[in-house]
C-alpha cells in the first residue's frame, strides 16, 4: 500500500492520547469491535473462552511518554509511507473521504468520526475499555478507539501475517460500523450464534471495508483532488483477507479454547469474514453488502 508522497494529511480526525487518559460518560451506546468482540475483557472471556490474562494487561493506563504531535509529525503522504501513526492518519483520511462521497445513509449526510489513539485503557461514551478488547467503535460518542499495540497482537496472538493493509482493513471495518450507525443498522446487531444479528452486523462491516478498498485508489482527497492512496497490490489484499480470517470466531475459539462453539459466535467464521470482505472488494457496491437480506 502506497500513499501519494506529496499529499497533505489531515490530522484533525485522529486524536492522539497515548500515555494519557480520556474522560468519558459511562453507559449508553453500542460498542462493536473489529478484532475481538465486546467492551469488557470479561465479555471477551465469556464469548471466546479466552482467559483475560492471556492478553497481558491489567486494565491500567500505561504511563508511556507524552503523546506525539501528529500535526507536526504527519504532514504528507511520504510520512504515511514511513511512520505507522501517520499511516493510520492517512487511512482514516482515505476511508472518511470515501464515505463522505457516498452521499447519505438513511437520509443523513455522512458525519466525520475521529479515531482516538490510546494505550492501556480508556474511558469512552460506552464505558471503560482496555487494550485487551482490540479496536472498537462506540456509537455513543461516534469515535473509533485504537491501541496501536493491537497490530502486533494481530500477528503474535491471532496468527495473522500483518502489514500495513491488514491495519487498514481493521480501521476500515470500524468505520463500516460508523456508517451502519448513521444508516440505523447498528441497532440490529444483537445476540450470538451463526445467524445472529451480531454476526450479520460484523460481516457487513467487513463488506464495507472491502468496498472502501475497491475505491481506495480512485477516491480523491478533498484537499488535493487526487487519490491519497496510489497503489494497492494483490499482496495487500491477501494480507487483508488473512487478517479477516485470523479474527474469525472459529479461529479464535480453536486457538484459545481448543474447540469451536458456533452458538456463541458474534463476528462470524474465518471463511465468512473473508467472503464478505471479498464481496465488497470485488463489486465495490454497498448494495451488495446486505448481510441481513
Amino acid at each position: 500500500m502506497q500513499f501519494d508522497d506529496d499529499a497533505a494529511l489531515d490530522t484533525s480526525e485522529v486524536q492522539d492520547n497515548r500515555g494519557g487518559a480520556l474522560g468519558g460518560i459511562p453507559g449508553g451506546g453500542k460498542t462493536v469491535g473489529g478484532g475481538v468482540a465486546g467492551l469488557l475483557v470479561l465479555v471477551v472471556s465469556v464469548l471466546f473462552g479466552v482467559d483475560p490474562g492471556l492478553f497481558g494487561s491489567d486494565g491500567s493506563t500505561s504511563p508511556g511518554t507524552s503523546a506525539a504531535d501528529l500535526s507536526a509529525d504527519c504532514r504528507t503522504g511520504a510520512d504515511a509511507n514511513s511512520k505507522e501513526e501517520c499511516r493510520i492518519v492517512a487511512v482514516v483520511d482515505s476511508v472518511q473521504a470515501f464515505w463522505k462521497r457516498t452521499g447519505t445513509a438513511a437520509g443523513k449526510s455522512y458525519e466525520q468520526a475521529p479515531t482516538f489513539l490510546f494505550t492501556g485503557s480508556v474511558n469512552t461514551g460506552c464505558g471503560n475499555a482496555t487494550s485487551d478488547v482490540g479496536p472498537f467503535y462506540c456509537s455513543a460518542d461516534d469515535k473509533v478507539y485504537l491501541d496501536l499495540g493491537f497490530f502486533d497482537d494481530l500477528s503474535s496472538k491471532f496468527g495473522a501475517e500483518g502489514g500495513p493493509f491488514a491495519e487498514a482493513y481493521v480501521i476500515a471495518h470500524e468505520y463500516g460500523h460508523h456508517f451502519q450507525d448513521l444508516s440505523g443498522t447498528i441497532s440490529r446487531g444483537s445476540g450470538q450464534g451463526q445467524g445472529s444479528g451480531s454476526v450479520k452486523l460484523e460481516l457487513q462491516a467487513d463488506c464495507y471495508a472491502g468496498v472502501w478498498a475497491h475505491h481506495a485508489t480512485t477516491t480523491p482527497d478533498p484537499h488535493s483532488g487526487k487519490p491519497l492512496i496510489t497503489e494497492l497490490t494483490q499482496d495487500d489484499i491477501d494480507r487483508g483477507l488473512d487478517a479477516a480470517a485470523a479474527v474469525g470466531d472459529d479461529r479464535i475459539q480453536q486457538r484459545y479454547q481448543g474447540k469451536v462453539t458456533p452458538d456463541t459466535w458474534t463476528h462470524g467464521s474465518a471463511s465468512q469474514r473473508q467472503k464478505w470482505f471479498s464481496t465488497g472488494y470485488s463489486t465495490g457496491s454497498i448494495a451488495r453488502c446486505d448481510t441481513f437480506g
